[in-house]
């Protein structure tokens, strides 16, 4: 019992640091009491409640809460995927993240986003992704690749191989196009 209410007390932080993230990221945040109307927002709550039961095999809880998320939001995050604090999902429809996924601090998600698999198989079959990586609406990384910190996948790209930190890949499939952030702010 201790072990839970000291992991429920680290997701309690972990929202914070999101609601952080949000904060400086969504220049339509104008007041604090907006991220509660905020559907991402509602989303990466709602899945950080149901990690937390998955991880201590609560299944019934967690996957009612993800099949609510699903309802609200057509939205799939897996309670099993690992997202770390200060991540920001900015529309959260039709968000898809499966369950082997990572997903680093300060990655800003938009929407219609699938971080899913090329295949069905056991193991290690999602993406990983990187510390303050974008990915742009309706953008689809798929199978066990790797995005590197700071990088930048453009929106309706299809990623399906590794990202190297700081690049920026965009189109079907995906390609480097940039090296120098500061260029590509209009591609996103």
């Amino acid at each position: 019992m201790q072990g839970f209410v000291k992991d429920f007390i680290v997701t309690i932080r972990a929202i914070r640091k999101d609601k952080e993230e949000l904060m400086k990221k969504d220049p339509s945040i104008e007041r604090t009491y907006q991220i509660f109307f905020h559907t991402g927002f509602q989303l990466l709550i709602l899945y950080r409640l149901s990690h937390l039961f998955y991880r201590y095999e609560l299944r019934f809880l967690s996957f009612l809460i993800h099949y609510i998320s699903k309802i609200l939001y057509s939205a799939d995050i897996s309670p099993a995927a690992v997202i770390d604090p200060g991540v920001v999902i900015d529309h959260a429809i039709g968000v898809v993240i499966g369950s082997t996924t990572t997903v680093g601090s300060g990655t800003l998600i938009y929407h219609n986003v699938t971080l899913g698999a090329r295949n069905i198989q056991k193991g290690k079959r999602h993406p990983d992704i990187g510390k303050n990586v974008l990915i742009g609406s309706g953008a689809k990384i798929l199978g066990p690749v790797r995005i590197g910190d700071n990088a930048r996948i453009g929106a309706n790209s299809v990623v399906l191989d590794d990202v190297p930190n700081g690049a920026t890949f965009v189109g079907i499939p995906a390609r480097q196009v940039f090296e120098n952030l500061e260029k590509i702010e209009w591609i996103i």
